[in-house]
């Protein structure tokens, strides 16, 4: 394990951890009371890491920012700087998009969720967020990216016309979030958290949509939506293995093979579930932009027999089955 970042040198983290409750306020209760085992694992794995910069994409958003403020100075030291939007997840519509005859459930929200709100994404940093400054793509309609593919059903479009109208592509949101770092210059964080590529039906709506939630970030380099960002690092949940596991493999990839990116970690996975079920994948990056020196990365799953082992308890799971995912770099 590397240590802490020095002077010239930033961790970027990400961690896809179950940092969303039941219901809305619920994170905030269980933050506040300070008995919640779990929180607790992933408080001791954070620290443990002590990124400069960390993206949560399983975080639930409350207005006043009061639960992420709760959680950011539980640190020491604390993150001085945080930021969170409105996810899209648990927005409704007023539509059916399932299709099951039914309005109002959590797949019929612009990103399942059961509450608006729903495991949103957040920021953590000890460097100054320019807030003003970030761009929030989450409005995005799915059908506006470029070279979109939309679900069929029998030969003809799944989704209603009311329904491309106003149906979102982020299932929680795409940020691209200026940091400004010590040595005077930004840092641009493009943090999202996609879709899972399952739970639905032969048109593959959230395979669909998981891919060209990826596929967004191409657009963005490439200069479809506005200015592309430099000295850039992409973070988040991609919900998608290169090699495995359900969705469109070869976009991830062939997203990783990108030039204008770099792939620290490659052929490392980040969640531990079940043997029976997906089993272990890689769907969380921190992937740094061409122009960042590289320095070192690891995801946080220690060893049977290493002392840090202990964080994650005796079954491995105490903060969850996803894995905090780390790079170091510098200009």
């Amino acid at each position: 394990m590397a240590s802490p970042a020095q002077a010239e040198t930033y961790r970027i983290a990400t961690y896809a951890a179950p940092l969303s409750r039941d219901g809305p306020g619920l994170l905030l209760r269980d933050i506040q009371r300070g008995e919640d085992d779990q929180i607790a694992a992933i408080r001791d794995v954070i620290a443990r890491i002590a990124p400069d910069v960390l993206l949560l994409t399983d975080f639930d958003f409350d207005h006043d920012g009061l639960a992420l403020a709760g959680f950011a100075v539980q640190f020491d030291p604390g993150y001085s700087y945080h930021f969170a939007l409105q996810p899209n997840a648990g927005v409704a519509t007023g539509l059916d998009l399932d299709g099951n005859g039914r309005l109002g459930d959590a797949r019929d929200a612009q990103g399942y969720g059961r509450f608006a709100g729903d495991g949103g994404l957040a920021i953590l940093s000890r460097f100054p967020i320019q807030a003003g400054q970030a761009t929030d793509l989450s409005a995005v309609l799915w059908k506006d990216l470029p070279g979109a593919v939309l679900p069929q059903a029998a030969g003809a479009p799944f989704l209603s016309n009311a329904a491309l109208d106003i149906l979102r592509l982020s299932s929680t949101g795409h940020w691209i979030v200026p940091v400004s770092l010590p040595d005077g210059k930004p840092l641009s964080v493009m943090a999202f958290s996609a879709t899972p590529p399952v739970f639905d039906g032969p048109e593959d709506m959230n395979g669909l949509r998981n891919r060209d939630e990826l596929r967004l970030w191409e657009a963005v380099l490439d200069g479809d939506f506005g200015p592309v960002p430099s000295q850039f690092v992409i973070a988040g949940n991609a919900n998608l293995d290169p090699q495995a596991g359900d969705g469109f493999s070869d976009a991830m990839a062939s997203f990783l093979r990108d030039p204008r990116l770099q792939d620290p970690l490659p052929d490392q996975d980040t969640a531990d579930w079940p043997d029976d079920g997906p089993g272990n994948l890689r769907v969380s990056y921190v992937l740094p932009a061409a122009d960042w020196t590289v320095k070192d990365a690891g995801v946080f799953w220690p060893a049977p027999d290493d002392p840090d082992r202990a964080l994650l308890g005796d079954d491995g799971l105490a903060a969850g089955p996803h894995h905090l995912v780390w790079v170091d770099i510098a200009r």
